[in-house]
C-alpha cells in the first residue's frame, strides 16, 4: 500500500481502524523546531470522534503518543514517530461485511486487490480514522509554518444548498482565517451554521447522510514555491488532498466558475503596493504555472456523503455470488465534511512545509 508521501519531509501513515493503534513517521524535519504538545492536542480534538451530537458516537481521545524525534518540546532532527492507541472499537458491527461489501466503500475493491487478506474492520487502512495520524503530522507542520508567519485555516463552505460566506480571496486576515476552526460547526456565518446543524440532525433522523464543500486557505505563503508541469504546487496539494477518504474533487481559486468568465475578467492584474507585488483579484488561487505568487492560496474540496448509512441497501455475497440486502451497523458521521476540515488544513500544511524545506531559505532562523 502506498501510504508514504513527501520529497524533503516524508510522512508514512500506518495502522487500521480496529487494530491496536494508528500512527505516523515523519522523516526530514529540521532540528530545533518548537512543538507545543497542548496546541497539537487541541488541533487533534477538532477531528476526534465522539465530541459532538453531529458526529459518530465512537469515542477516541486521539491523544498522540510521541515515540521519538521530540525532546524538550523541540524536534531533534531524527524521524519523529507518533501513534494513537485505539480504544473504542466494536468489530462485531462489521462481522458480516467480510462477505457482503458496503456500497461506495473500498470493501469490494480491497478484496479484488488483496484477495480478502486486508483487515477491513471499520474500513481498515482505508478508514477515515487514518486521518488522525495525518493530523499529527499536519498539526506539527502548522505550528512550524506559523512560526514563519504562514497561517492555514478552513471552513465548511456548503452542504446541499446551504451556503456559508466566502473569504475575500485577495485579503484574508489571520483572525478571519482561524475563527471558523474554533466553532462546533466551522463556518464564517452563524446563520448558515444553524441551518447546517438542522440539516445534519435531519439526516440522522432519516438514517441518511450528506456531503459538503470545504474552503481552505493559507496566508503569508512566499512566492516562488512549486514547480511547473508535473510537480506544480496544485499537483502536490491535490495529490495530498485525494489521500483523504471521501474527497470527490478540488478546485483552485475561481475553479470551474472561471470557465464561464472572459479572460479580461478572469486575469489577475498585477500592481505594486508599497514594496510588494500584489494581484487585484485572485482567480488563480495564489498559484500560477504551478508556482506560488505570494497571494493567499485558496481552494475548495468536495466531500461525498458518508457511505455508511443505516438504511437498507443492495449488495451481494462474495462467497455465494448472490444478491443480498445489507444494513450497516456501527457508528458513523452523518456528514464527514465537518471532521474533515482540520484534515484538509493538515494536508495543506504538510505540502507547504515540504516545499519550504526544499528552498534554501525555508528554514533560516533569526
Amino acid at each position: 500500500m502506498s501510504s508514504t508521501i513527501g520529497k524533503n519531509i516524508k510522512i508514512s501513515i500506518f495502522g487500521e481502524s480496529h487494530g491496536k493503534g494508528i500512527g505516523v513517521v515523519i522523516d526530514g524535519l529540521p532540528a530545533g523546531e518548537s512543538v507545543d504538545i497542548e496546541e497539537l492536542k487541541d488541533f487533534m480534538k477538532r477531528r476526534a470522534p465522539g465530541t459532538s451530537d453531529l458526529a459518530t458516537k465512537r469515542k477516541e481521545g486521539d491523544i498522540p503518543e510521541i515515540l521519538s524525534g521530540l525532546y524538550q518540546d523541540r524536534t531533534t532532527g531524527s524521524p519523529l514517530a507518533a501513534m494513537i492507541r485505539n480504544s473504542d472499537q466494536r468489530s462485531k458491527d462489521y462481522s458480516n461485511l467480510k462477505d457482503i461489501p458496503r456500497p461506495s466503500h473500498a470493501d469490494y475493491t480491497s478484496y479484488l486487490k488483496y484477495g480478502g487478506h486486508a483487515d477491513m474492520r471499520g474500513g481498515g487502512h482505508f478508514s477515515g480514522r487514518l486521518t488522525a495520524p495525518l493530523c499529527i503530522a499536519g498539526g506539527i507542520a502548522k505550528q512550524i509554518l506559523a512560526a514563519k508567519g504562514i497561517y492555514i485555516g478552513a471552513h465548511l463552505s456548503s452542504i446541499e444548498k446551504i451556503e456559508d460566506k466566502r473569504w475575500d480571496p485577495v485579503e484574508i486576515t489571520k483572525e478571519e482565517l482561524l475563527s471558523p476552526g474554533k466553532k462546533e460547526i466551522p463556518v464564517i456565518d452563524e446563520e448558515a451554521g444553524n441551518k447546517i446543524r438542522e440539516k445534519i440532525l435531519e439526516m440522522i433522523k432519516d438514517l441518511d447522510s450528506v456531503g459538503g464543500v470545504i474552503e481552505c486557505a493559507a496566508i503569508g505563503v512566499p512566492g516562488g514555491l512549486g514547480n511547473p508541469i508535473f510537480d506544480g504546487l496544485e499537483n502536490r496539494i491535490a495529490q495530498m488532498i485525494f489521500g483523504i477518504p471521501g474527497v470527490r474533487g478540488i478546485e483552485f481559486g475561481t475553479g470551474f466558475e472561471g470557465t464561464r468568465m472572459q479572460g479580461s475578467k478572469h486575469n489577475d492584474s498585477l500592481q505594486i503596493q508599497g514594496e510588494e507585488v500584489k494581484t487585484l483579484t485572485n482567480h488563480a488561487g495564489g498559484i500560477n504555472g504551478g508556482i506560488s505568487n505570494g497571494m493567499p492560496i485558496l481552494f475548495r474540496v468536495g466531500m461525498k456523503p458518508t457511505a455508511s448509512i443505516s438504511m437498507e441497501q443492495d449488495s451481494f455475497s462474495i462467497s455465494e455470488m448472490k444478491n443480498k440486502k445489507l444494513v450497516i451497523k456501527g457508528r458513523h458521521d452523518p456528514c464527514i465534511a465537518i471532521r474533515a476540515i482540520p484534515v484538509v488544513e493538515a494536508a495543506l500544511a504538510i505540502i507547504l512545509l515540504d516545499e519550504m524545506a526544499g528552498e534554501e531559505s525555508g528554514f533560516k532562523r533569526d
